[in-house]
Parts: structure tokens; C-alpha cells; sequence
């Protein structure tokens, strides 16, 4: 929402054009951090033929992947093998609909997921995956944590500027603008930082647990947004920070011409 500056000074257009911009910048940022945030396709997984993967032996790998004691390594695999998705909260896998032992092989595909708990978000990541033995992985324990946590902080800071830019309209000021304009920036740094600790965290993984031959590994739209909002963000709180300083400096000059 505009915000209008005290003293009686009019706001110049460019200053209102601005200020309109950054808001329907902070509210598309906003939106495509929600959506990322609650869809499941950050990181994608194409296999060559996922109905064949789905035997006898991968049935028993994809009941694994629903189960709550499913490790790193087990549902992984299911990942690898099931044509899966992963998200911030949900991890998915592509399954036959019928797939019990005594049914025929059958193209008709449907989509399972499972949501991490809590718990799971702040679990310790292994050196080895899967071998609890092997001692804890910091980096990769930090940065799962760290994409968790990141989006969060970034709305809250998002919706907060927006609270301080209500309470700048109602009372008539434009000089909050700079305080919205920051929380802006802080909010891009966390979702930039959300977007480089999810990359690295995938590149680790994949270094403990590497790619079958058959199957392919790509970014999937739900990041796409997440890296979109960034820039968004960071464009948003430029042009609030430059009209409420721009617009502060010309009063302050034309108040001192007029006493002059």
C-alpha cells in the first residue's frame, strides 16, 4: 500500500509509481515463496523405466520409503528408482496403483508422498548415509536445517515490512519506508541463502550416494520460484529504500529553500 509523507508535502508521482511497484513486487516474492514452499518439486528424479523398477524387490524398497524409520539412504533410493520429487516438508515417489504380487505389470502410475516430521527436519545427517555408525556430517546437517528455517525467516521478514508499511500509510509518512525496504533486503539474503544451502546440500548428497546411470537428476519449479523471488525481493527493497530517501532529501531541500 502507498505510504504519504507529514508536512504537508505532496508526493511526487515517480515516488508513488515506485512505491506501488515495490509493493506488487514484495506481494508476487510473497506468493512464490508460499508456493514453493508448499510444493514438492525442488530437486526431480527421471527414470528410464519406473514401472520395471517397481519388481518384486523395488515393491519392498518403495513400502520402505512410507515407513517412519525410513533412513537417508533407504528412501534415497526409492527416489532414484521410483521417479521421485522432494520438497522442503514432502518427499513423493511414482508407484503402479496395483501392485500386488499376483496383478500383471501395469502402466497406470499414481504419485505416494510422505511429509518429514519435525523431528526429521532437525535429524543429524550421516558421513555415510544410512550407516549410523559413521559419524555425523556437519555440512550437510547444517545446511538441511538452514533450508528448513531460511523461508520461514524470509516471510516473516516480509510480512513484518509489510506491517511497518500499514502503520507508515496510517500515519502519513514515508520515512518507514526505508525500515520495510530493509527488511526487503534481509528477506532476499535468506531466500538467496535458502537457495545456495539447498544446491549445496543436493551436491553432497549425491557425492555419498551418486546417480544410477539410468536415472536423471534436474532442479524442479518449486526452486525455480524460490530463486525467483529472490531478485524480486531484492528489487522490492531498493526502490522502497530509494523512494523514501529520495523523496526525504527534495522536502528537506524545498523546506530549506523556503525558510530561506
Amino acid at each position: 500500500v502507498p505510504v504519504f509523507p507529514t508536512e504537508g508535502a505532496m508526493m511526487d508521482n515517480r515516488f508513488a509509481t515506485a512505491l506501488v511497484i515495490a509493493c506488487v513486487l514484495s506481494l508476487i516474492s510473497t506468493i512464490y515463496m508460499a508456493a514453493s514452499i508448499g510444493t514438492d518439486f525442488w530437486y526431480e528424479y527421471h527414470t528410464l523405466s519406473p514401472a520395471e523398477n517397481v519388481s518384486e524387490a523395488g515393491r519392498s524398497i518403495w513400502e520402505e520409503f512410507v515407513s517412519k524409520d525410513a533412513d537417508e539412504k533407504t528412501y534415497t533410493d526409492a527416489l532414484f528408482r521410483c521417479n521421485g520429487t522432494v520438497g522442503l516438508w514432502r518427499r513423493c515417489i511414482t508407484v503402479p496403483k496395483n501392485s500386488h504380487w499376483y496383478s500383471p505389470p501395469e502402466t497406470d502410475m499414481t504419485t505416494n508422498c510422505i511429509s518429514f516430521s519435525l523431528s526429521d527436519q532437525f535429524v543429524e545427517k550421516y558421513i555415510e548415509p544410512g550407516n549410523h555408525n559413521s559419524g555425523t556430517d556437519l555440512n550437510r546437517t547444517y545446511l538441511w536445517r538452514l533450508q528448513f528455517l531460511l523461508p520461514f525467516v524470509s516471510i516473516g521478514l516480509m510480512c513484518f515490512g509489510a506491517l511497518i508499511g500499514l502503520c507508515a500509510c496510517a500515519c502519513r509518512s514515508l520515512y518507514p519506508a526505508i525500515a520495510t525496504g530493509v527488511l526487503h533486503f534481509l528477506a532476499g539474503l535468506c531466500t538467496l541463502g535458502l537457495v545456495g544451502c539447498y544446491v549445496a546440500g543436493i551436491e553432497l548428497l549425491h557425492r555419498k550416494l551418486p546417480l544410477p546411470e539410468d536415472v536423471r537428476g534436474e532442479f524442479g519449479w518449486s526452486f525455480c520460484l524460490a530463486c525467483v523471488s529472490a531478485p524480486l525481493q531484492f528489487m522490492a527493497a531498493a526502490l522502497f529504500i530509494w523512494a523514501a530517501r529520495t523523496n526525504r532529501k527534495e522536502f528537506t531541500l524545498l523546506k530549506a529553500y523556503r525558510v530561506a
